[in-house]
C-alpha cells in the first residue's frame, strides 16, 4: 500500500489525505469550491463506478441470456441474487401490489453498491469506491428524487407534503413543533444520514485497514526486535479486520437498499 518509512521521519498514521487520489494521466487544472481546491482529473474511484456497472451488467446479462427450464450454474446463481433483492427487499417492504415497478432500481442498485464496497478488498484495486463522499451523496440524491416523485405522483404535491410532514391522527398546538420536525426528518435530512451511513464505513473500515497494515509494517521493518510481538499483533487485527470488512462491505450495501425500499413505501403510504 505504500512504502517503508524512514526510521528518521518516524512513523506518520495514515487520514483523510490517503483517500486524495492523483488524478490518472495528470489533471487539467484546478477550482476552489467551498474553500477547498477541485482538480479536474479522473481519478480511481470515477473509473471503478464505470468497471462497476459494466461487471454488474455483464455477469446478469450472461446469466440471463440463455434461459432453461433447468438452471445451469450461472443461471441459477443468477436468479438467487434477483430473489433475494426481489423478495426480501423489494416484496417484503413496498408490498405484493406495488414493489414490482422498484425491482429492477433496487436489484441494480444493490448490486453496483456491493461491487463498489468489495473492491476495497479485491487485489490490485484495493479502494472502496464509495470511502469518497461525493459518490455517495450522488446516489442519496437520485433515491431522493425517486422516492419523492412516487409519493408526489400518487398522491400530489401538497398531499405529499402534509403525509410526510403532519404525522397522522395528531392535532392541535403539539403540530407546531411536529411538522417542521417531521419535514426535516423526511424531506431534508433522510438523503444525508443515508449517504453518511455508507460513507462513514467505508471511510473508517479502510482507514483502520491502512492503519494496522502499515503500522505493523513500520514496527517490524523500523523498531527493535522486542516490539517485534506488537507488529505481529498489528498484523494479525489487519487480518481480521479484511474478514470483518466483507460482512460490513455486504451490510451497508443492503442497509441502504432497504432504506430504498421503505422510503418508497412511506412516500405510497396512504398514512404516516
Amino acid at each position: 500500500m505504500s512504502s517503508l518509512i524512514p526510521a528518521s521521519e518516524g512513523f506518520t498514521p495514515p487520514g483523510p489525505a490517503d483517500f486524495d487520489l492523483p488524478g490518472i494521466g495528470g489533471d487539467f487544472g484546478s477550482y476552489e469550491f467551498l474553500g477547498q481546491t477541485q482538480l479536474l482529473a479522473v481519478t480511481k474511484p470515477m473509473l471503478q463506478l464505470v468497471l462497476a456497472a459494466v461487471l454488474v451488467f455483464g455477469f446478469f446479462y450472461l446469466a440471463s441470456r440463455k434461459r432453461a427450464m433447468v438452471p445451469g450454474k450461472l443461471q441459477f446463481v443468477g436468479e438467487e441474487a434477483y430473489g433475494f433483492v426481489r423478495n426480501s427487499m423489494a416484496r417484503d417492504i413496498i408490498g405484493s401490489h406495488d414493489f414490482m415497478r422498484f425491482v429492477p432500481y433496487l436489484f441494480a442498485l444493490f448490486f453496483f453498491i456491493l461491487l463498489n464496497n468489495l473492491f476495497a478488498t479485491i487485489p490490485f484495486i484495493q479502494f472502496p469506491t464509495f470511502s469518497r463522499a461525493g459518490m455517495v451523496y450522488g446516489l442519496a440524491a437520485l433515491s431522493w428524487i425517486i422516492y419523492n416523485a412516487v409519493g408526489i405522483k400518487k398522491h400530489g404535491f401538497l398531499g405529499y407534503l402534509k403525509l410526510q410532514s403532519v404525522p397522522a391522527g395528531l392535532s392541535g398546538p403539539i403540530l407546531v413543533l411536529l411538522v417542521p420536525l417531521e419535514f426535516m426528518s423526511n424531506i431534508l435530512v433522510r438523503p444525508v444520514t443515508l449517504a453518511l451511513r455508507l460513507f462513514a464505513n467505508m471511510f473508517a473500515g479502510h482507514l483502520l485497514l491502512i492503519l494496522f497494515a502499515l503500522g505493523g509494517e513500520y514496527i517490524l521493518a523500523e523498531m527493535s526486535l522486542a516490539y517485534a510481538p506488537v507488529g505481529v499483533l498489528a498484523w494479525v487485527l489487519f487480518i481480521a479486520i479484511a474478514f470483518l470488512e466483507l460482512l460490513v462491505q455486504f451490510l451497508q450495501a443492503y442497509v441502504f437498499v432497504l432504506l430504498n425500499a421503505m422510503y418508497i413505501q412511506g412516500a405510497l403510504a396512504d398514512e404516516h
